[in-house]
């Protein structure tokens, strides 16, 4: 009996390099909106669910209002990051398959500039139009859901001044480096990929030695924190640490947000210890130095190096990717792009490529809980773990943090562990 005409040999006979890579990108875009929504709604249903009652652990500690306040504001949000999603999922068929990024590319060859020339102005008008049209679901999300749960303090024409400076700064920045790439990838020969790598390695590391000093004070005022029984206790857990920093500063965030918060920031000698307002006014002396303690568990346990050298291999990787793809012909095609030319191929690449590595994303959430573990354990031989827990419990309230998030949604998207899991951690360091 032949099967030379059965229907699945005519199509599979049919399929040409072009449509392999549009049924993968599609099928690829299918999956992981699909999971997506899917862990969204699992998230809307354990909130909901367990909205009625705090937690046991919690139930001396954060009121049923603050809890439901905290259940209301992640409903909320997430129903939200849901429509979202679906917008992102258009945009992106809109850029490839509908021949956005095509278009974009054939209005900036009209003006005559060289390749290179053209390829960062096309660069430019997608980033612009990308912007703009994502520009609503920001304003509503600052101005509707943050405002309506008490969050936002940030006025119109504060958002406004910090979207001009930030993209004052993106163009100041990103030019250099659009050009530097374009470049390395069109004159570095077979290991451009590898060059360019480099470079951006490097001006990653520039900016990060840049931001406290030359960056950060574009949008936020810093104060030295003033001299008196917390500082003092600070440079005392420094001390012990055997941490040197450039100073401890106040950070206005209350002009924007009522969200605390604390971190590091720089390279080397100019590492910064920076407090939220916020956070100094709802916190104790001693659950700041808690939370300090277990920031310099990070620092101890190098949690911030082991992520540069855990990027910088990932960003080779997919430079490497990019090299292979590059020359084939299908990748452009079959993702609705005419013109082949490193500026298609690297936009294609970079737009397209989160849609595949979404599903590696539990175990970099997974590596993050773990690093947070550590620096949990390291805060509490250091300073004690019961102000750290309360003072984590104090920011999950003033924060709205859920405390009851569901745990497959927390597996692909949390980059700390959920509350309960994070206190019965430091419980047992008592």
């Amino acid at each position: 009996m032949a099967y030379s005409n059965c229907p699945a040999q005519l199509f599979l006979a049919g399929i040409n390099s072009d449509m392999i890579y549009t049924l993968l990108f599609l099928f690829a875009l299918f999956a992981s909106l699909t999971v997506r929504l899917w862990l969204e709604h699992r998230q809307i249903q354990q909130v909901l669910d367990n909205r009625a009652a705090v937690p046991t652990a919690f139930s001396e500690k954060i009121s049923l209002t603050a809890h439901q306040k905290a259940a209301d504001y992640t409903v909320e949000r997430t129903r939200f990051g849901r429509w979202e999603m679906l917008f992102d999922a258009l945009l992106l068929l809109m850029w490839t398959l509908g021949g956005g990024l095509q278009a974009v590319y054939s209005f900036a060859s009209r003006w005559g500039f060289g390749e290179l020339t053209t390829g960062v102005i096309a660069i430019l008008l997608i980033g612009v139009i990308s912007s703009l049209l994502s520009l609503p679901f920001s304003l509503y999300r600052t101005f509707r859901i943050e405002a309506k749960h008490g969050f936002n303090r940030t006025t119109v024409t504060t958002y406004f001044v910090d979207m001009v400076k930030g993209t004052l700064l993106a163009i100041a920045f990103g030019i250099p480096l659009i050009y530097l790439v374009l470049w390395l990838m069109q004159s570095s020969g077979s290991f451009w990929w590898v060059y360019a790598w480099a470079a951006l390695l490097g001006f990653s590391l520039l900016i990060s030695w840049a931001f406290p000093t030359l960056i950060a004070p574009l949008f936020n005022k810093f104060t030295p924190l003033e001299q008196n029984e917390l500082k003092t206790a600070i440079q005392n857990l420094l001390n012990r640490s055997g941490f040197k920093s450039k100073g401890i500063f106040v950070m206005d965030g209350s002009r924007r947000s009522s969200h605390g918060n604390a971190y590091f920031t720089g390279l080397g000698k100019g590492k910064r210890i920076v407090f939220f307002d916020t956070l100094i006014e709802s916190l104790s002396a001693n659950q700041i130095v808690a939370v300090l303690a277990h920031e310099l568990g990070h620092f101890k346990h190098k949690h911030i190096f082991k992520g540069l050298i855990i990027g910088a291999i990932s960003s080779l990787i997919g430079f490497a990717i990019l090299a292979w793809l590059l020359p084939q012909q299908g990748f452009y095609h079959g993702l609705g792009v005419t013109s082949i030319n490193i500026t298609m191929g690297l936009m294609l690449f970079m737009m397209v490529s989160p849609v595949f590595t979404f599903f590696l994303q539990p175990i970099s959430a997974w590596h993050s809980r773990k690093n947070e573990y550590e620096a949990d354990s390291y805060a509490a031989s250091q300073s004690s773990a019961d102000d750290l827990i309360n003072a984590l419990v104090k920011m999950y309230e003033d924060n709205a943090s859920t405390l009851t998030p569901d745990n497959l949604h927390s597996a692909f998207y949390d980059s700390h562990p959920p509350a309960l899991a994070r206190i019965n951690h430091l419980q047992q360091l008592v």
